[in-house]
């Protein structure tokens, strides 16, 4: 197997990938659905925490609290009204200041209150919402501040829904480009009769197959990138996060190979693809549903993709954290490699 027949391979398919409909479509698809997701159920737009307030007196705290960039303030009448908004979530914490509170503040009087919660808002927004809060009463107390705050989660004490769409939609990018991207360059070229061609050329198939899967393993990379960007989920170990891509991507390049070989065109691999779907996003299918007992997720080889993500972005993982998924994932990858390897010669000598 020549290195150099490969690059240049691979820069042949690269130049017609950019041309190719089907290429274009498997960078489309996940781009368009990380981005509707994200508009539907993330913070696209803006990132701000939401603040409500109910102030039964003439308290500075909303008027501090709205300078704030990174939080939106919305003023209510009722602290009924005001449990009412959380529990529905539009707004992730909500307070009632009693009337004299910043003259308690300021003579170092204890002030109790209770701050709502919503249970599905972001930790982000609720650690901006906390550490603010904290900065302007010492600022209306000119001290330490006095004041003890409790907190009660109301509306469900689960991940909001960004968070638990992020696995399907990382998921989606990596599997989508690689497994399509892959597949459909394979069937082309068996459609067309150029596989056959290119060998009986100085090439050999494990040539060919490794260029097409090299493409796919780029494209899938890419999109998988472009898809944590745009949901700002890089998490503390962005390295480790791309190597988990990676492997993501060879698995997906490997299984868009065979798909490749196995079928004899295009509307038979959509099918194919459709088939395997259920297998494949079962994971992530799963991880949106708590109440599903999440070990289920484990059956499935794609678990030991997401999971890897979901602990290095949801819980700052390391190496350490993820270490046994990823060698999983290696494994099968070994596995699909030496099954792609024995089935090639056969496909060609069947196009032949």
């Amino acid at each position: 197997m020549s290195i150099r027949r490969i690059g240049v391979l691979f820069w042949k398919e690269l130049v017609h990938g950019l041309g190719s409909f089907m290429f274009i479509l498997a960078i489309v698809i996940p781009v368009v659905i990380s981005l509707v997701l994200s508009l539907l159920f993330g913070t696209f737009f803006t990132g701000k925490a939401r603040l409500g307030i109910v102030d039964l007196g003439a308290s500075r705290l909303p008027e501090l609290a709205s300078e704030v960039s990174a939080i939106d303030v919305e003023i209510f009448a009722t602290e009924g009204e005001l449990v009412d908004v959380v529990e529905r979530g539009r707004i992730d914490m909500g307070m009632v200041l009693p009337a004299g509170f910043d003259v308690a503040v300021a003579d170092d009087r204890q002030v109790d209150l209770t701050a709502y919660l919503w249970g599905e808002s972001q930790l982000k927004h609720r650690t901006i919402l906390a550490t603010s809060l904290i900065t302007i009463v010492r600022t209306i107390a000119g001290q330490e501040s006095p004041v003890r705050i409790s907190m009660q989660t109301v509306g469900g004490d689960v991940l909001p829904w960004e968070e638990r769409f992020l696995p399907l939609i990382v998921l989606l990018s990596v599997l989508i480009s690689g497994v399509m991207a892959t597949a459909t360059s394979v069937v082309e070229e068996k459609v067309g009769g150029t596989l056959t061609a290119l060998t009986v050329t100085p090439l050999t198939i494990g040539e060919v197959l490794t260029a097409k899967g090299l493409l796919g393993v780029l494209v899938a990379v890419a999109m998988g990138v472009i898809s944590l960007f745009l949901n700002n989920a890089f998490g503390a170990h962005p390295w480790l996060l791309v190597l988990t891509l990676f492997l993501g991507a060879v698995f997906a390049s490997t299984i868009g190979i065979l798909l490749g070989m196995w079928v004899k065109d295009i509307n038979t691999l959509f099918a194919m693809i459709k088939s395997l779907g259920i297998i494949l996003y079962a994971p992530a299918l799963i991880y949106l549903f708590p109440s599903i007992p999440q070990w289920i997720a484990r059956i499935f080889p794609t678990y030991y993709i997401i999971q890897p993500v979901i602990e290095i972005v949801q819980q700052g993982g390391a190496f350490s954290d993820v270490r046994s998924d990823l060698l999983i994932l290696t494994l099968m990858i070994a596995g699909l490699v030496a099954a792609a390897a024995a089935l090639a010669p056969v496909a060609a000598a069947r196009e032949a």
